[in-house]
């Protein structure tokens, strides 16, 4: 039944109770110690029916809606929040990911650093050791000439001592070649010999 329907049958039922109301037949005898009125009673009905509808409109119905929008509302809320944990969940991951990532590429760019250093500094030590073998070679090298070139100097002199030595014993002039070539021989023969 409709709304209109319980609405009419509580006009009704309030029309017959005021009509009814003060019979004698709406009080019968077995309900004599409870005051009960047929006419009343009928009258009550049809109040309630009446207000029923009345109350499902007002009342009931906003009261419903208001409770249905709330709880749409939280099913909302907590279909947002849950959906908040997911994407926090999500950049949590994301984040401890890119972080050991980060941290991965870091050690690799340490070790990469660290074994150029090595090679850097082993490359440097090489080519210390190179530059100082050669300084060394190159001053051996020159000692060598020096000392070439110094013992030519003290032959030289030694000639001309010998030869010196030999025209004041001998009296003449022993500069000719063949003498000095003598003398010379003499000496690389005492070098040799040594």
């Amino acid at each position: 039944m409709n709304k209109y329907g319980l609405i009419g049958l509580g006009v009704v039922l309030v029309i017959i109770g005021f009509a009814v109301k003060d019979q004698s037949w709406t009080r019968p005898e077995m309900f004599a110690g409870l005051e009960l009125d047929l006419g009343k009673t009928i009258t009550n009905i049809g109040v309630f029916l009446v207000f029923i509808p009345v109350i499902t409109m007002y009342f009931y119905v906003p009261l419903k809606e208001a409770m249905d929008a709330r709880n749409n509302e939280l099913e909302t809320t907590f279909t947002d929040v849950e959906q908040l944990r997911t994407q926090m969940q999500t950049m949590k991951s994301d984040y401890e990911s890119r972080l050991s990532a980060t941290e991965a590429e870091a050690r690799t760019q340490i070790q990469s650093q660290i074994k150029e250093a090595q090679a850097l500094r082993q490359q440097l030590v090489s080519e210390a050791t190179e530059r100082a073998d050669t300084m060394i070679r190159q001053a051996q090298l020159e000692i060598d000439q020096e000392k070439a070139h110094a013992i030519a100097t003290i032959r030289t002199h030694v000639v001309d001592l010998s030869l010196a030595a030999a025209e004041k014993v001998i009296g003449e002039n022993m500069d000719s070649a063949k003498n000095r070539r003598l003398v010379e021989e003499y000496i690389d023969a005492l070098e040799v010999a040594s």
